[in-house]
């Protein structure tokens, strides 16, 4: 049994993975899913790190997953407790000293023109559920955006970079490039948007339980 760490993205909360963990659990795992204190005007990436960590407790066989923006927070964790794998599941990749306000001139990210916020992260999202993500959406205001990545190096952790076929926020040839450029990794692909874990729950159980040894 291994223990998942599910850290969300930017203006998300621990709704997002509301799906994927009864499918985790349901293949005898358990789950952690802290929320980010992204509201306070005073967190930085060290109150980050506290709040996973406190959530995470005593638990071992740690696997954490940061989607999107949580990829500048889920190696970091890494730094902190004995993680077996990390999973940047459509991910923001960082380099040390980054400040996450530069990430997106430093890798060249161009928004997509003439898509609505809902055709960027939810398409192939089941109708009744992007209805329900606007109610658990959150204001970011936290301190961290300003704050330079602290980590020196990448740890010395496996990383995997999943990345999502049909993602019009972070399309799979800028996610490829960045993986290539930051980790030298080609990265592995799923079906599914943006918001993977609402999209294609149940497929993305299968390759996150997939990456463990056996």
């Amino acid at each position: 049994m291994a223990t998942f760490i599910l850290i969300h993205g930017g203006g998300g909360s621990a709704w997002d993975w509301h799906l994927l963990a009864p499918e985790l659990v349901s293949r005898g795992h358990d789950v952690v899913v802290p929320e980010l204190p992204i509201e306070d005007r005073s967190a930085g990436f060290a109150e980050f790190c506290e709040t996973v960590v406190n959530a995470i407790g005593d638990r071992s066989d740690l696997v954490v997953v940061g989607h999107s923006y949580g990829a500048f927070t889920a190696p970091l964790i890494a730094d902190k407790l004995p993680v077996r794998l990390i999973v940047l599941l459509t991910p923001m990749v960082p380099v040390p000293g980054e400040r996450p306000g530069d990430w997106w001139g430093n890798t060249g990210f161009r928004g997509a023109e003439g898509l609505s916020e809902e055709q960027q992260f939810y398409n192939g999202v089941p109708a009744e559920v992007v209805a329900e993500a606007a109610a658990h959406g959150r204001e970011q205001v936290s301190a961290e955006w300003n704050e330079p990545w602290p980590l020196d190096a990448w740890p010395d952790v496996p990383t995997k970079v999943l990345i999502a076929r049909e993602d019009r926020f972070f399309p799979a040839d800028f996610q490829r490039r960045v993986a290539a450029d930051r980790l030298g990794v080609t990265p592995d692909e799923i079906d599914g948007c943006h918001a993977v874990a609402l999209s294609h729950p149940t497929q993305l159980a299968d390759r996150l339980t997939a990456y463990l040894p056996h």
